[in-house]
């Protein structure tokens, strides 16, 4: 059987989005890494780190959905892309040049807006050009991979040096620097979906007009809908407030907890394709369930295992595993259940729900119960809503192309048997 050529506009396609969210989750979480350092200067409270998170979360979730849904309706993905992709970049370098609180507030509330659209128009623009036996895995390392490699693993190993070297606020200029450059292949190399779109809607039965409330009364979406704010709650709380307690409450240096950092970025890189690659085969439903259960045990790690480093660092690298399942909920099976042509809508909605409750509110609650409650509070609320997120998840109908073909193979095989 011959090899399929690897220079595809899939793969150039896959590459090219890869640092392109990679890059959207890097100025992103690189405020987190710089908390320790910002703290007195601002006099960051729990309850103001939380606010910082809250403020980009809100605008995130609302430009994700609109401005997603507006490019999709008009066919204009690729400039939409380009251009949010330019404005989060400076808004980046203008964090860095914030002299206090309320502007440091303002330049992340308008960096939500710009990183909004990114994901859901990319996870569209993957839909389209995917082939169905890689929708999971091409899906999965746009998104939890690319966030987990540049956003989780580059971030902490650049941003923790240069603010220790340097200070923060030019940590914050060098972060806005690549985004400005992938905005320039973005607009060199990226076709616009309708150039390709019978390839790609041939054989999906989802592709007619699909009213907002239509979308919303699907099964998988109310589904993916709550599971996106319970983990996106467990994602935040990680991401904010792990560098803080890791060297505040735990009494790791700085290079430590950037070398935590790093081992859960790098889980993230393998989960992030590994686990949707794995639900390519096995099915979406059973390895949502399996791998949200992982996810519960990540916050009870850090709280509670009093071991070495080491021993540390390995539990967190095999339970941050769970975070392999964020592409599935996230993107894939709300793509495949409205049909691709809906797929930015159905994206952008389900992650600004999401970003709302788990970006937006929760940051803000967990942030004054670890000021009135412990440090540790953060992460029980983590744990406890990455329960509920794997109960749910039994609820939900599979979507996988190939275990539908293989069902449906088997119910034709069947009805041949009783009618011989």
């Amino acid at each position: 059987m011959p090899r399929a050529p690897f220079n595809t506009y899939e793969n150039r396609l896959l590459l090219l989005l890869f640092f392109t969210v990679g890059f959207v989750f890097f100025d992103r979480l690189s405020i987190n890494f710089l908390f320790p350092f910002m703290r007195a200067e601002f006099e960051l409270t729990n309850s103001r780190i939380g606010m910082l998170t809250s403020a980009l979360a809100l605008t995130w979730a609302v430009s994700g959905y609109f401005l997603a849904t507006w490019a999709e309706r008009l066919k204009r993905r690729k400039p939409m892309l380009v251009v949010a992709v330019v404005v989060f970049s400076v808004c980046s370098i203008g964090s860095g040049l914030a002299g206090s609180f309320l502007m440091l507030l303002a330049a992340r509330a308008v960096m939500g807006l710009a990183e909004g659209p990114v994901l859901p128009i990319s996870q569209s623009l993957m839909g389209y050009a995917s082939s169905d036996s890689r929708r999971g895995f091409n899906m999965g390392f746009i998104q939890a991979s690319a966030g987990g490699l540049l956003g989780a693993v580059l971030a902490p190993m650049v941003v923790v040096p240069l603010a220790t070297e340097y200070g923060w606020r030019v940590t914050f200029f060098v972060a806005g620097i690549p985004g400005l450059i992938i905005a320039l292949f973005l607009a060199r190399y990226l076709v616009e979906p309708r150039q390709f779109a019978p390839r790609a809607e041939a054989g999906l039965v989802h592709a007619e007009r699909l009213s907002f409330m239509g979308m919303v009364r699907q099964r998988n979406i109310g589904l993916c809908l709550v599971i996106s704010c319970l983990l996106i709650t467990w994602f935040v709380a990680l991401m904010t407030f792990t560098p803080i307690y890791l060297m505040e409450t735990r009494g790791f240096s700085p290079g430590e907890m950037g070398l935590l950092m790093t081992i859960l970025g790098i889980s993230s890189v393998i989960s992030g394709f590994v686990v949707p690659a794995i639900s390519d085969r096995i099915g979406r439903r059973p390895t949502m369930v399996f791998f949200a259960a992982v996810a519960v045990a990540v916050p009870l790690v850090l709280v509670y295992a009093q071991v070495s480093l080491p021993a540390l660092g390995a539990l967190l690298f095999v339970t941050y595993f769970g975070y392999g399942c964020f592409p599935l909920f996230l993107a894939t099976i709300p793509a495949e259940t409205v049909g691709i042509a809906h797929a930015g809508r159905a994206i952008g909605l389900v992650i600004g729900v999401g970003e709302v409750a788990g970006g937006f509110i929760a940051p803000t609650i967990e942030g004054y119960a670890a000021d009135h409650f412990g440090a540790q509070a953060p992460f029980l609320i983590a744990s406890g809503a990455a329960v509920v997120a794997a109960l749910l998840a039994f609820a939900l109908k599979e979507t996988a192309p190939g275990r539908l073909d293989r069902k449906q193979a088997s119910a034709a095989g069947v009805g041949d048997s009783l009618g011989a």
